[in-house]
Protein backbone atom coordinates (compact mmCIF):
# COMPACT_ATOMS: atom_id res chain seq x y z
CA UNK A 1 0.00 0.00 0.00
CA UNK A 2 1.31 3.32 -1.20
CA UNK A 3 2.19 5.58 1.87
CA UNK A 4 0.08 8.47 0.19
CA UNK A 5 -3.00 5.80 0.64
CA UNK A 6 -2.28 4.76 3.69
CA UNK A 7 -2.23 8.59 5.49
CA UNK A 8 -5.55 8.95 3.32
CA UNK A 9 -6.86 6.24 5.31
CA UNK A 10 -5.72 6.95 8.34
CA UNK A 11 -7.35 10.67 8.22
CA UNK A 12 -10.59 9.01 7.51
CA UNK A 13 -10.41 6.24 10.39
CA UNK A 14 -9.70 9.32 12.80
CA UNK A 15 -12.37 11.10 10.97
CA UNK A 16 -14.79 8.14 11.50
CA UNK A 17 -13.98 7.91 15.44
CA UNK A 18 -14.92 11.58 16.27
CA UNK A 19 -17.80 10.94 14.62
CA UNK A 20 -18.81 8.59 17.24
CA UNK A 21 -18.17 10.90 19.97
CA UNK A 22 -21.08 12.07 22.13
CA UNK A 23 -22.15 15.75 21.32
CA UNK A 24 -19.93 17.69 23.88
CA UNK A 25 -17.71 15.03 24.46
CA UNK A 26 -13.64 14.74 24.26
CA UNK A 27 -11.57 11.95 22.85
CA UNK A 28 -10.26 9.15 25.05
CA UNK A 29 -7.03 9.59 26.08
CA UNK A 30 -5.76 6.44 24.37
CA UNK A 31 -7.40 8.14 21.11
CA UNK A 32 -5.41 11.36 21.80
CA UNK A 33 -2.15 9.32 22.41
CA UNK A 34 -2.21 6.78 19.36
CA UNK A 35 -3.21 10.43 17.34
CA UNK A 36 0.15 12.00 18.63
CA UNK A 37 2.33 8.83 17.88
CA UNK A 38 1.39 8.52 14.63
CA UNK A 39 1.98 12.35 13.91
CA UNK A 40 5.79 11.88 15.36
CA UNK A 41 5.92 8.47 13.84
CA UNK A 42 5.22 10.18 10.00
CA UNK A 43 7.85 13.04 11.37
CA UNK A 44 10.39 9.97 12.03
CA UNK A 45 9.82 8.28 8.81
CA UNK A 46 10.41 11.31 6.74
CA UNK A 47 13.51 12.29 9.01
CA UNK A 48 16.54 13.24 6.74
CA UNK A 49 19.02 10.76 6.41
CA UNK A 50 22.58 11.12 7.83
CA UNK A 51 24.68 12.73 4.86
CA UNK A 52 26.05 9.95 2.76
CA UNK A 53 29.68 9.53 1.84
CA UNK A 54 31.04 11.79 -1.41
CA UNK A 55 31.18 9.17 -3.45
CA UNK A 56 27.45 7.48 -2.58
CA UNK A 57 24.43 9.55 -4.29
CA UNK A 58 22.27 10.73 -1.57
CA UNK A 59 18.75 9.44 -1.62
CA UNK A 60 16.27 11.77 -2.34
CA UNK A 61 13.97 13.12 0.41
CA UNK A 62 11.38 15.69 1.14
CA UNK A 63 13.07 18.97 2.28
CA UNK A 64 12.89 19.47 6.49
CA UNK A 65 10.51 22.49 5.94
CA UNK A 66 7.95 20.48 4.08
CA UNK A 67 8.12 18.01 6.55
CA UNK A 68 7.06 20.06 9.56
CA UNK A 69 5.10 21.80 7.32
CA UNK A 70 3.07 18.55 6.91
CA UNK A 71 3.01 17.45 11.01
CA UNK A 72 1.97 21.19 11.78
CA UNK A 73 -0.56 20.79 9.59
CA UNK A 74 -2.33 17.19 10.77
CA UNK A 75 -2.04 18.44 14.00
CA UNK A 76 -3.81 21.02 13.76
CA UNK A 77 -6.74 19.56 11.36
CA UNK A 78 -7.05 17.07 14.05
CA UNK A 79 -7.68 19.68 17.42
CA UNK A 80 -9.71 21.47 15.01
CA UNK A 81 -11.37 18.47 14.02
CA UNK A 82 -12.08 17.93 18.31
CA UNK A 83 -13.86 21.22 18.57
CA UNK A 84 -15.98 20.65 15.19
CA UNK A 85 -17.41 17.66 15.77
CA UNK A 86 -18.70 18.49 19.21
CA UNK A 87 -20.60 21.92 17.13
CA UNK A 88 -24.66 21.95 16.64
CA UNK A 89 -26.47 23.25 14.15
CA UNK A 90 -26.17 27.03 14.77
CA UNK A 91 -22.44 27.01 15.92
CA UNK A 92 -19.89 28.70 13.89
CA UNK A 93 -18.31 25.61 13.23
CA UNK A 94 -21.17 23.73 12.31
CA UNK A 95 -20.63 23.64 8.57
CA UNK A 96 -17.34 22.57 8.60
CA UNK A 97 -18.48 19.21 10.66
CA UNK A 98 -21.28 18.56 7.69
CA UNK A 99 -18.72 19.51 5.26
CA UNK A 100 -16.32 16.54 6.89
CA UNK A 101 -19.31 14.73 6.54
CA UNK A 102 -19.82 14.66 2.70
CA UNK A 103 -16.11 14.65 2.69
CA UNK A 104 -16.30 11.22 4.12
CA UNK A 105 -19.24 10.20 1.79
CA UNK A 106 -17.08 11.40 -1.44
CA UNK A 107 -14.08 9.26 -0.44
CA UNK A 108 -15.96 6.14 0.31
CA UNK A 109 -15.01 3.41 -1.61
CA UNK A 110 -18.56 2.14 -2.99
CA UNK A 111 -21.83 2.29 -2.81
CA UNK A 112 -22.19 -0.02 0.57
CA UNK A 113 -19.49 2.30 2.12
CA UNK A 114 -21.22 5.45 0.99
CA UNK A 115 -24.56 4.35 2.19
CA UNK A 116 -22.95 3.45 6.15
CA UNK A 117 -21.73 6.89 5.96
CA UNK A 118 -24.93 8.56 5.25
CA UNK A 119 -26.46 6.38 8.02
CA UNK A 120 -24.01 7.79 10.27
CA UNK A 121 -25.03 11.27 9.27
CA UNK A 122 -28.90 10.31 10.04
CA UNK A 123 -27.67 8.94 13.34
CA UNK A 124 -25.68 12.33 14.00
CA UNK A 125 -28.66 14.49 12.70
CA UNK A 126 -31.14 12.58 15.66
CA UNK A 127 -28.25 13.34 18.27
CA UNK A 128 -28.50 16.80 17.23
CA UNK A 129 -32.12 17.12 17.81
CA UNK A 130 -31.78 15.73 21.29
CA UNK A 131 -29.37 18.35 21.86
CA UNK A 132 -31.17 21.32 20.00
CA UNK A 133 -34.63 20.19 22.25
CA UNK A 134 -32.88 21.15 25.42
CA UNK A 135 -31.33 24.64 24.07
CA UNK A 136 -33.19 27.87 23.74
CA UNK A 137 -32.00 28.18 20.72
CA UNK A 138 -32.86 25.55 19.19
CA UNK A 139 -36.50 25.98 18.13
CA UNK A 140 -36.51 27.07 14.25
CA UNK A 141 -33.12 24.97 13.95
CA UNK A 142 -34.82 21.53 14.82
CA UNK A 143 -37.35 20.89 12.22
CA UNK A 144 -34.19 21.87 10.03
CA UNK A 145 -32.46 19.16 11.25
CA UNK A 146 -35.33 16.72 11.48
CA UNK A 147 -35.45 17.03 7.70
CA UNK A 148 -31.60 16.49 7.16
CA UNK A 149 -31.88 13.32 9.01
CA UNK A 150 -34.64 11.89 6.98
CA UNK A 151 -32.66 12.82 3.51
CA UNK A 152 -29.25 11.27 5.09
CA UNK A 153 -31.25 8.30 6.11
CA UNK A 154 -33.51 7.82 2.44
CA UNK A 155 -29.93 8.16 0.57
CA UNK A 156 -28.24 5.81 2.94
CA UNK A 157 -30.75 3.40 2.61
CA UNK A 158 -31.27 3.67 -0.91
CA UNK A 159 -27.63 2.96 -1.25
CA UNK A 160 -27.35 -0.18 0.79
CA UNK A 161 -29.89 -1.61 -1.02
CA UNK A 162 -28.60 -1.37 -4.36
CA UNK A 163 -24.98 -2.53 -2.53
CA UNK A 164 -26.55 -5.44 -0.38
CA UNK A 165 -30.11 -6.21 -1.01
CA UNK A 166 -31.77 -7.06 2.96
CA UNK A 167 -28.37 -5.93 4.32
CA UNK A 168 -29.17 -6.41 8.07
CA UNK A 169 -27.20 -3.15 8.88
CA UNK A 170 -30.60 -1.52 7.42
CA UNK A 171 -32.59 -3.26 10.43
CA UNK A 172 -30.20 -2.61 12.93
CA UNK A 173 -29.99 1.07 11.75
CA UNK A 174 -34.03 1.45 11.99
CA UNK A 175 -33.79 0.20 15.63
CA UNK A 176 -31.15 2.19 17.05
CA UNK A 177 -32.70 5.36 15.55
CA UNK A 178 -36.30 4.71 16.78
CA UNK A 179 -34.66 4.54 20.31
CA UNK A 180 -33.28 7.95 19.50
CA UNK A 181 -35.83 9.67 17.90
CA UNK A 182 -38.95 8.07 19.95
CA UNK A 183 -38.27 9.33 23.01
CA UNK A 184 -37.77 13.11 21.81
CA UNK A 185 -41.69 13.29 20.15
CA UNK A 186 -43.48 15.06 23.55
CA UNK A 187 -40.73 17.59 23.48
CA UNK A 188 -41.78 18.85 19.66
CA UNK A 189 -44.07 21.13 18.17
CA UNK A 190 -46.94 19.98 15.81
CA UNK A 191 -44.82 20.52 12.81
CA UNK A 192 -41.91 18.85 14.01
CA UNK A 193 -43.99 16.22 15.44
CA UNK A 194 -45.55 15.39 12.34
CA UNK A 195 -42.13 15.23 10.70
CA UNK A 196 -41.02 13.16 13.42
CA UNK A 197 -43.62 10.86 12.84
CA UNK A 198 -43.24 10.50 9.34
CA UNK A 199 -39.68 9.52 10.01
CA UNK A 200 -40.66 6.65 12.42
CA UNK A 201 -43.50 5.62 10.12
CA UNK A 202 -40.87 5.27 7.33
CA UNK A 203 -38.29 3.43 9.32
CA UNK A 204 -40.43 1.07 10.88
CA UNK A 205 -41.38 -0.35 7.88
CA UNK A 206 -37.39 -1.18 7.11
CA UNK A 207 -37.88 -3.64 10.38
CA UNK A 208 -41.31 -5.52 9.34
CA UNK A 209 -40.51 -8.75 8.66
CA UNK A 210 -39.72 -9.55 4.56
Amino acid sequence: MGRARRERELVLEHLAELRSLPLGGMPEPAFRERLRAEILSGALLEAPEPEAPARRRPARRRPLLAQLAMLGLAAAMMISSFATYRSVPGDSLYPLKRAAESTLVRLSSDDAERGERELDSAKTRAREVATLLGSAEGGPLVGRTLKDMEESTRSGISRLERAEPRSPKIKTFARDQKKVVGPILTQLDDSQLAQAEGYLDYIEGLVAPD
